[in-house]
């Protein structure tokens, strides 16, 4: 990608894939009546592109009022606590990757593998629903939070439905999966059998790009349930 561009209606996406470092996974930011949201915030070592790349999209960075981390790798929260410094954002995440990301357990963020140093930050709305779903309302969007263990034990994914298109948020459908990281193999073909249930119209990944239309959702997200299921 050479530049951050709008996805579908007020949902945008403007990290990762070229657009900031070549650690960080894409990132995506949604406009609200509530503020921006973020989804992931990358590795952290190119905030300022990331930055510019919103200003860029005529959005305004002060406008920054949540974080939704879908996971507790560093590819996903390195640029956490930079972010929340500078635009007091408020972080949602799951329970059971919250241990990780706050800094307790920090071997699960992956930091190491990266070569990088990690700063934990505080998440202030712990989600807690058990390969379930959660309402998170911003005003004129409603984001559905669904656990989706596997990758890491508080996995999420996100899903929004806008004039009568689902996008889902679903970082990391390629997983790789790492015991050190808390990966489990059976949550995780459990989790890409939910993730096609939801019937998403566009698919934002974590780190290969945009899907559509849903048929090709679909088909993406069956080929790693059919990659992982041989190794149950």
């Amino acid at each position: 990608m050479k530049e951050p561009f709008e996805i579908h209606d007020g949902i945008f996406i403007i990290g990762g894939g070229g657009l900031t470092g070549a650690g960080d996974c894409l990132i995506y930011v949604i406009r609200t009546s509530k503020g921006l949201v973020l989804i992931d915030a990358g590795l952290g070592e190119d905030i300022d592109r990331l930055i510019n790349n919103i200003k860029g999209l005529d959005l305004d960075p002060n406008d920054l009022t949540a974080m939704i981390i879908t996971h507790c790798h560093i590819d996903h929260i390195g640029g956490a606590a930079e972010l929340k410094k500078k635009y007091n954002l408020e972080i949602y995440a799951h329970k059971y990757d919250v241990p990780a990301i706050e800094g307790e357990k920090l071997a699960m963020t992956g930091a190491t593998f990266y070569g990088v140093d990690y700063e934990p930050v505080k998440v202030e709305h712990v989600l807690t629903a058990e390969k379930g779903e959660e309402t998170l309302d911003f005003g004129d969007y409603t984001l559905v939070s669904v656990h989706t263990p596997g990758h890491t034990p508080g996995s999420i994914c996100i899903y929004t439905d806008v004039k009568k298109t689902r996008v889902l948020f679903a970082q990391d459908v390629h997983g790789p999966l790492f015991d050190a990281f808390g990966s489990n193999v059976a949550d995780f073909v459990e989790s890409l059998n939910r993730l096609i249930s939801l019937r998403g119209d566009i698919l934002c990944e974590g780190h290969f790009g945009i899907y559509e239309p849903a048929a090709k959702v679909k088909k993406y997200i069956e080929g790693y349930v059919r990659q992982f299921s041989r190794r149950l």
